[in-house]
């Protein structure tokens, strides 16, 4: 009896041809990735090489979900081979599967679609190239990586330049205020890691009021937290001479952060809040007398003596944010950092909130503050420090300075208008992010390392 092959010759030849086709593919894929500066290797791992291709074509969000669409596909199918393969398998369930197998297969469909006609807007190519994208793939993919005419918008014209380049700066050390050498931040978003904030150096002395400005999404929150060591980045941070990170469990107390929105039980009392408040953020050991007179500096340096009594819940939004910022400021840290403190603050009570503020930097306190209402204000402040998305959407340094030389740095008049000069077009911006942080290293480093 002659042995029996383990393959018959028709399924080698389907075996071969998918292997041919599936190679012919990822060349051309590799080729597309390279005129799109990604890595050529990408174009050969299954599902990646999709969800890469979906942020050629800026549809980033459709590549994630196609990419969760073919897992649970192939799992579906898997648990349908293994159920078809079962004594007594349960028809009801395989046809519920096969169902599912159906409603998945269209919706893959219907996303790669969106990704393909997307990705001829950006190579500038006829819809109808989507058809042949769809069923047999390879083909474009060869054609558009081998034609040197055909590029992506971006690499045309303006687009085509790249981020501005790293300043290779760093910053001394001072020995009264906070020193920030930040190379990068970067974090794993879906299947890729992301460069959130780069090259950002600065140092801000003891006794300054600063404002941190920036469109949203240029990483302010994102630089507060490596600030502050809440979430680490590659950086050396020090804050009067002692390296935040390496002490982050001492220096945490002498950083003070008020975010956005408060954590207050409503039904305490002002009075009890700011206690439980010192309680956690005082040292142990401090005598008595010293605790309750720190309370009470508190309640006289915002206000709040009078309401001490009132439930949280009964006090005014003004009110609120006082005490909110009471309860971080009872550890008195050296660096004061708040988020949006006048949130919802009408003018007259915002302002006067932020000269508050400003006296606690008086104090010998650095004050570091983020507000989306900043020209109302702005004559409080000392300095301005300007973060920007460059073309590759990474957070960078566009400015760090005294407020009366940004408008001219900038050429504006107005810090809204600061803003908008930094912010990307499709943001309704006039995308100068780059330009200003190439003009900031040279005004800074002197166009390089310090």
């Amino acid at each position: 009896m002659e042995n029996e092959l383990p393959i018959n010759f028709n399924d080698a030849v389907r075996i071969g041809f998918e292997l041919v086709t599936y190679l012919l593919t990822s060349i051309g894929y590799s080729m597309i990735f390279k005129k799109c500066s990604k890595s050529p290797v990408l174009a050969f791992i299954p599902a990646v090489r999709d969800y890469e291709m979906s942020t050629v074509a800026e549809r980033e969000e459709a590549g994630r979900t196609l990419c969760i669409l073919y897992a649970g596909f192939y799992l579906a199918q898997f648990a349908g081979t293994i159920i078809s393969n079962t004594e007594n398998a349960n028809e009801t369930l395989i046809l519920l599967l096969g169902l599912l197998l159906l409603t998945m297969g269209i919706a893959i469909i219907l996303c790669s679609v969106q990704i393909y006609m997307a990705l001829c807007d950006m190579f500038g190519k006829k819809k109808l190239w989507t058809v042949l994208w769809l069923l047999i793939p390879w083909i474009p993919a060869i054609i558009w990586g081998l034609s040197k005419n055909t590029l992506p918008k971006r690499v045309n014209g303006e687009d085509f330049r790249k981020a501005a380049a790293l300043s290779g700066a760093t910053v001394d050390q001072i020995a009264h205020g906070v020193t920030i050498n930040l190379n990068e931040r970067t974090a794993i978003d879906f299947i890729k890691k992301k460069t959130l904030l780069k090259d950002i150096h600065l140092s801000i002395p003891t006794g300054r009021m600063v404002l941190l400005l920036g469109g949203s999404g240029a990483g302010k929150t994102t630089f507060l937290n490596a600030l502050t060591g809440y979430e680490k980045a590659d950086a050396t941070v020090t804050l009067d001479g002692q390296d935040v990170y390496s002490n982050y469990d001492s220096m945490k107390y002498n950083i003070g952060f008020v975010p956005q929105q408060d954590l207050m039980r409503g039904n305490d009392t002002v009075n009890m809040t700011l206690r439980n408040a010192a309680t956690i953020r005082l040292p142990r050991n401090m005598k008595y007398s010293e605790r309750r007179d720190r309370i009470k500096e508190m309640f006289d340096t915002f206000g709040l003596y009078s309401v001490r009594g009132s439930l949280v819940n009964k006090l005014s939004g003004g009110q609120r944010k006082r005490l909110s910022i009471a309860m971080e400021f009872v550890s008195d840290p050296s660096l004061f950092i708040l988020d949006e403190p006048d949130s919802g603050l009408d003018g007259v009570v915002a302002r006067k909130l932020f000269k508050s503020l400003r006296e606690i930097a008086d104090e010998g306190k650095i004050v570091l503050v983020i507000t989306h209402t900043p020209d109302r204000v702005i004559d409080l402040f000392d300095d301005v420090i300007v973060l920007a998305k460059d073309r590759n959407r990474t957070g960078r340094l566009a400015y760090y300075g005294p407020v009366k030389n940004a408008y001219e740095f900038f050429g504006k008049k107005t810090m809204e208008d600061i803003v908008l000069s930094v912010n990307q077009k499709d943001e309704g911006g006039e995308g100068l992010a780059d330009d200003f942080v190439e003009k900031y290293t040279a005004y800074a480093f002197g166009g390089g390392g310090q």
